[in-house]
């Protein structure tokens, strides 16, 4: 009997349905027996709004595999470089209270040691052992432009407007790929006596058949929304958040990071297009009201009344399970964070290279589905760990703050690790599997950028301390050859054709 599957089915458009779409779609192999075919049902009713998003590392193999070029992507999406996240106010709130989260890992070294040389040397924690917060603060993109495309000096993300995104995708995935786009309004799923999904049936295309199907139809959860969700609201308060777009000079500068700086009662996000900046006041309701966020965005951006923001509210949380018989849950559909690490465009992708790298048939996607829902609850759990961190090592004196740091909030996977670092570094040792999500790296950086007490010396002796030096020299060297993002960006758009009529939104 033939097991294989041939026909995927993606519900749901925007950048979870449209990633989806060209990650399987290219890596098909042409000569597949039988050949494996890729239908995206969109609604028209239903509209992506682009918003400024930033995205990991990963989106550059992601974009690679796919076949899309680095300098189409950055035009068409209206594309920046980042280089990290930059933490303004989270510790204390003072004004010198900030520190980097940058993509590039410390120098290889034992903890302890890379502590002691970091400590000989002073400084903040990120300057000393990476040269990527000089590069940001100088507003320097991570490239040459006659580097291969998303090869660089630096490990580097992007700062990008998620509807051009999807829109580049859509273009990408029916003009070169071969994806059958269905635009039309889904009614029914049509489900057989075990729960697989047979079918889903439309308004003016009947009945679309499939043998897996992936639910990309974010918040609405259409194929998967019967599944429990998992309220991770009692670890991570915040529920709501106001965006707006600010229009930015044609010659400024652009920043090289997300900003978040911390308030009252959450947080704001600045992330730097070239056309515009994409700022958001993210708010527990619980701790302050809606006029007093909007007051908040107002005052950040150094006016007098906020502009019209788009107010968005959510949940904090992930589905019990993200994969049942043959439908998988991708992108808002398996569920949603606060944007504070930018998890949500690499959950995506993530959950793709899953699916990708141990391919189902129809005798082995039950036991696929568990051993990816294993997966995935434990990456799910790890998030919502790290988020959980920059709160909890807070110490501003407002409510919110203090609830954060409340013991009943804590997970006790997290409380027992805070615990353990009060006595060594982070390590492998405490994020076991190959593909963590943040890797110790990224603990290091948080601890120590926001003040956490060292741990004293052991009695058991470390390795040398790395040199620091070379760090310090390879950052003026970056300085001196890596061109400002607004004039790397500039060329760049000027050497690319208009972009096709078709894929404006």
């Amino acid at each position: 009997m033939d097991t294989a599957i041939s026909h995927v089915v993606i519900v749901g458009g925007g950048t979870a349905g449209w990633l989806a779409a060209c990650r399987i779609a290219a890596a098909v192999r042409p000569d597949a027996t039988p050949p494996l075919t890729v239908t995206l049902v969109e609604s028209p009713e239903v509209e992506t709004i682009g918003v400024g998003e930033g995205t990991w590392p990963t989106m550059r193999g992601t974009l690679e595999r796919i076949g899309i070029g680095e300098a189409e992507f950055l035009a068409a999406c209206d594309a920046s470089f980042k280089h990290g996240s930059r933490f303004i106010g989270w510790a204390t709130g003072e004004t010198d209270d900030a520190y980097f989260h940058p993509f590039t890992p410390p120098v290889d070294g034992d903890g302890r040691a890379l502590l002691a040389a970091w400590q000989a040397e002073g400084g903040t924690f990120a300057d000393a052992v990476s040269p990527q917060p000089r590069v940001a603060r100088l507003g320097l993109a991570p490239r040459q432009r006659a580097m291969p495309d998303y090869a660089g000096a630096l490990n580097y993300g992007y700062h990008l407007d998620s509807g051009k995104l999807a829109a580049l995708l859509r273009h990408h995935a029916t003009a070169r790929l071969g994806v059958r786009h269905v635009r039309d309004h889904v009614t029914e799923v049509e489900r057989v006596t075990s729960g697989d999904v047979a079918a889903v049936r439309t308004r003016a295309h009947g009945a679309i058949a499939g043998d897996l199907f992936l639910d990309c139809t974010g918040h609405a959860a259409l194929l998967v929304g019967d599944i429990p969700f998992v309220d991770r609201g009692d670890v991570l308060f915040n529920d709501r958040a106001l965006a707006v777009q600010v229009p930015v000079a044609p010659d400024s500068a652009i920043t090289a990071q997300t900003d978040a700086t911390a308030h009252a009662a959450g947080w704001i996000w600045n992330i730097g297009l070239p056309a515009r900046r994409g700022v958001g006041c993210v708010y527990s309701s619980a701790h302050m009201s809606d006029d007093e966020a909007a007051a908040t965005l107002a005052r950040y951006l150094g006016v007098a009344e906020a502009p019209a923001a788009r107010r968005l509210a959510f949940r904090s949380g992930h589905r019990e399970r993200f994969w049942r018989g043959n439908c998988l849950a991708v992108g808002l559909s398996a569920g949603f964070l606060e944007p504070l690490e930018a998890s949500a465009i690499v959950t995506i992708e993530l959950s793709l290279d899953a699916l990708l790298d141990d391919w189902p048939t129809r005798a082995t996607i039950g036991l696929i589905a568990d051993r990816f829902n294993t997966l995935f609850r434990y990456r799910w759990d790890r998030i919502v760990e790290f988020l959980k961190l920059h709160y909890v090592l807070s110490r501003r004196e407002e409510p919110y703050w203090r609830d954060h740091r409340a013991a009943a909030s804590v997970p006790p996977r997290l409380a027992d690790l805070l615990t353990l670092w009060r006595h060594r570094p982070p390590s492998r040792a405490d994020l076991p599997i190959v593909d963590e999500v943040f890797p110790a790296a990224s603990y290091q950086y948080v601890l120590y950028g926001m003040g956490a007490p060292l741990p004293a010396a052991g009695p058991i002796a470390v390795g040398t301390p790395p040199s620091l030096a070379a760090v310090a020299q390879r950052g003026h060297a970056l300085a001196a050859s890596l061109p400002p993002i607004r004039a790397y960006l500039d060329a760049c758009r000027a050497a690319q054709p208009p972009i096709p009529k078709e894929q404006h939104r």
